[in-house]
């Protein structure tokens, strides 16, 4: 089945809206709960993270019920439009809480947010498993995932870097009013792009469904497969890692480098970051890896990203986290080599595929593969709880008048606690990883290369 150019733009685009909601989900919704609303932010971090853990085991659960699906538009389509309309409209209603206060409101949040999970997984997985149910071409289905995977990274970026500046200006000043709005407006872009996707794609009813690993063989691969379970700890630490910056960094424009322009400022800053998250991704990785071996490049990107938060902090205790130029630098330096592992660990991952099937006898593609979107996941309710703890324990107070002005004044005390939490608490995460990939990963690109060379003797033996 060859592919025309519409076909493969509605698939990316149906990545862009999708990920735009995902992105405003997981990058506003403790600032949005815990600093506009005023709900505790260790109560925020609580909720996200049992959310977010029940929606990494419900992936698994979702896929078999996606595989069993058997209907005139396929098995994939009906999920995906059914998914998207829930989806957005639980999207608005988290982001247009209702005039309560205390209990209500968190009664409130945790019903969305947990509803907005389980319907964004009912289209997600559907999303990138209908892949092999549209085209039995390798190339067709290589290139797919190239551009969803462009594409999500592209909705993403959009999400993060605009999201203020819209806030302020669809609210008037008043964020309340402006996530509201501009919740509804993702929302609407969200269906559109879903529905382009439905019409543009047809399933081919000859393909057979992709099979969906369940917690029980995810468990068993991880034990059998030594490593596997590396790089899956490798993953959970990398992108908590992320998370958390990505959830305090906020903060820190607001309450610490602050100023009237400090929503601009956020704003350049993640631009510059996710500029160079892409750079690491797509140019700066495929140079490097023409010169070095992977495992050299993934302790090298460790050990430059440590390096990047750590100036970060000298810099906020020095005087100098003031300058935005100044500390859009390490930042640059954090988020491209942030690029670089992110890559690598889907890398290494694969390769665990053919070192399983090597020492096993078993070939379990599309269990190992499950368990990086619920590791990932997992990464990120942890992530998201423990900054949420970490504001709460360093006494962070909520900007109480709901606007993107400054009405709380922090004391000195609890900003220290959050240029430690947003540098300190990533690095360390970092580090353990930086040990655990030392001490015990062994997949060097040239015993991936001898596991190749023993795979294709054993297949044509």
């Amino acid at each position: 089945m060859q592919f025309s150019r519409k076909q493969i733009g509605a698939f990316g685009l149906g990545a862009v809206g999708k990920d735009m909601v995902y992105a405003l989900s997981a990058s506003y919704v403790l600032y949005y709960y815990q600093d506009v609303l005023g709900l505790s932010a260790a109560f925020v971090g609580l909720i996200l993270m049992i959310a977010r853990i029940f929606d990494a085991v419900n992936d698994p659960f979702m896929g078999i019920v996606v595989a069993k699906t058997n209907t005139r538009w396929g098995r994939f389509r009906p999920w995906i439009f059914t998914g998207t309309v829930l989806n957005a409209l639980i999207l608005y209603f988290l982001f247009a809480a209702p005039d309560i206060t205390g209990a209500p409101l968190m009664v409130w949040f945790s019903a969305m947010y947990i509803l907005w999970g389980v319907t964004y997984t009912m289209m997600d997985i559907p999303y990138w498993s209908m892949i092999p149910a549209v085209t039995t071409d390798p190339r067709e289905r290589e290139n797919l995932s190239v551009v969803g995977r462009g594409c999500a990274s592209v909705g993403n970026a959009l999400v993060a870097v605009f999201t203020l500046m819209a806030v302020s200006a669809l609210g008037g000043g008043n964020e309340r009013t402006g996530f509201a709005r501009l919740a509804l407006i993702i929302a609407v872009l969200f269906v559109v792009a879903e529905m382009i996707l439905f019409a543009a794609i047809k399933e081919k009813r000859s393909v057979s469904e992709t099979k969906s690993g369940t917690i029980r063989e995810m468990i068993r691969a991880l034990t059998q497969n030594d490593q596997a379970m590396v790089t899956v700890v490798t993953i959970i630490l990398v992108n908590s890692a992320m998370y958390i910056t990505m959830n305090l960094i906020i903060y820190f424009f607001k309450y610490d480098f602050g100023g009237e322009n400090w929503v601009q400022s956020y704003t350049m800053f993640n631009m510059v970051g996710g500029l160079g998250q892409i750079l690491g991704m797509t140019v700066l990785y495929p140079l490097i890896h023409k010169k070095l071996p992977n495992q050299t490049i993934f302790k090298t990107a460790l050990l430059l990203s440590i390096a990047g938060y750590m100036i970060i902090m000298v810099m906020c205790l020095t005087g100098l986290g003031h300058n935005l130029i100044a500390i859009c630098i390490p930042g640059m330096l954090v988020f491209c080599m942030s690029g670089i592992l992110i890559v690598l660990t889907t890398v290494f991952l694969s390769g665990t595929v053919d070192y399983g099937e090597i020492t096993t006898g078993r070939r379990e593609e599309s269990v190992i593969f499950s368990m990086q979107t619920f590791v990932v996941k997992a990464a990120s309710g942890l992530s998201v709880f423990i900054a949420g703890l970490g504001i709460s324990l360093i006494g962070l107070k909520g900007n109480t008048d709901q606007t993107a002005v400054v009405a709380e004044i922090q004391s000195a005390s609890t900003i220290t606690g959050l240029r430690f939490l947003m540098t300190l608490l990533p690095a360390a995460g970092l580090i353990v990883a930086a040990l655990v990939f030392i001490r015990y990963f062994k997949l060097t690109d040239e015993r991936m290369n001898q596991i190749a060379d023993q795979l294709k003797e054993r297949r044509n033996a």
